[in-house]
This record gives structure tokens, sequence and C-alpha cells, in this order.
């Protein structure tokens, strides 16, 4: 898992497409809000923790579909499958990986791009936390999507369409824990716990469903 971890690393360091093409989409989903809401900075910083959430939601499913498509197409997916070693230990390391490259930049570029939509200091701070938590569920959940359609001809779109609907629930969670902790500090604590223990269960049942996933596009 540790050498899986280090090889996906570099090699999306080394290519560097990924992160950078997931935190320029974040940034033109953040910087066009300003322009359809108009000069209200009141709304523009009510809506600031959604539209923060929306664009990493959007933008970590841009490097979804490479997630094992290079690995496919070179052979190292069957070498992986042929190992012996416990499959969904692999994809469980590949979606660290993911989150490290895309996940993780999203999640530190909030406190800068908070402030384009003049969002205050716990806002930034409620968002932050909240993505730092949530976004490993988008890669779990991402995974099964990959796996489903890697053998498919541009499966991007399909893979949208199945990953969506089941980030959702974590898009609610997290959105509704950066409200309460603007309107009221109690209340942040219930819907974060709710984060993390979605992703925890896509952590889980992620690895697992990807694995079956590439066994069955495989046979």
């Amino acid at each position: 898992m540790i050498a899986l971890l280090k090889r996906d690393l570099s090699l999306a360091l080394r290519s560097g497409g990924g992160a950078v093409t997931a935190l320029l989409f974040y940034l033109a989903v953040v910087v066009a809000m300003p322009f359809a809401i108009g000069p209200n900075t009141q709304l523009l910083a009510t809506i600031g923790g959604a539209t923060l959430w929306i664009g990493a939601l959007l933008a970590g499913l841009l490097g979804l579909e490479r997630l094992f498509q290079g690995d496919y197409e070179d052979g190292t997916l069957d070498q992986m499958m042929l190992m012996g070693g416990p499959l969904p230990a692999q994809v469980f390391a590949k979606c660290v990986a993911h989150w490290l490259v895309t996940g993780l930049p999203l999640t530190l570029s909030v406190p800068v791009f908070g402030l384009f939509l003049g969002m205050e200091g716990v806002a930034i701070q409620a968002s932050m936390a909240t993505l730092l938590v949530g976004t490993p569920a988008i890669s779990f959940i991402g995974a099964v999507g990959a796996a489903v359609t890697v053998s498919l001809q541009r499966g991007g779109l399909l893979l949208s369409v199945l990953v969506l609907p089941l980030c959702i629930p974590v898009l609610i969670f997290g959105v509704g824990a950066v409200r309460a902790a603007v309107t009221d500090p109690d209340p942040f604590l219930p819907p974060f716990l709710l984060v993390i223990s979605l992703s925890l269960f896509f952590a889980v049942i992620g690895p697992f469903g990807a694995a079956l996933a590439l066994r069955q596009g495989n046979d």
C-alpha cells in the first residue's frame, strides 16, 4: 500500500495536471459566483459556504476518471489483481493518493477563496474544517464510479452521473455545518460529526465496492 501510494503521488506530482486543473476549476466557480449574485455582499457571504462546497465537489470529480484509467491501459491494474494482496487495500491507497493530490489542495485554498466571497473568519474556518473531513468521501465514492467506468471509452459523463447523487448527503451536512457555525456555534458539532461519519463509512465500503467492480470488469 505504501509503495502504491508513493507511486501514485509521484506520478501525480510529475504530471501536475490533476491538482492544477482542479484548483483552476475551483477558482472559476468561486470567481463566477459574485458576477451571478451581483453587488449584494451580504447574500454572497451567506451562500459562501455552499459555493465553496459545490465548487470543491465538482472540482473533485474532474480527476476521478483517471484514477484507474492509466493502470488499466498499461496493464498495471492486471498486475495489481495478480499480486495476491488484498485489492481493496490497494484501492484504498489509490483513493488516499487522489485525495492528497486534489481534495487536500482544494481544502487548503479555502482561506483565499473565502475572501473572494466576502466570508467572515468563522465561516472560512468552518468551511475548511468540513471540507477537510468531507472531501475524502468524494475520493472513496468516486473510486466505485471510476472502477465501473474504467473499461468504457469517454466514461467521464457516466462517472459523474453515478458519483454525484451519492455525494449529495456529504454536501448537505457539510453546508449545514458551515451554516450552523455562522448562525449559532452550538449546532455545528452534530452535522460536522455526520460528515466525518459519512467519510468513514465510504472509506470502508468504497474500496470493497471498487475492487468488486474492477474484478467484474476484468472477468
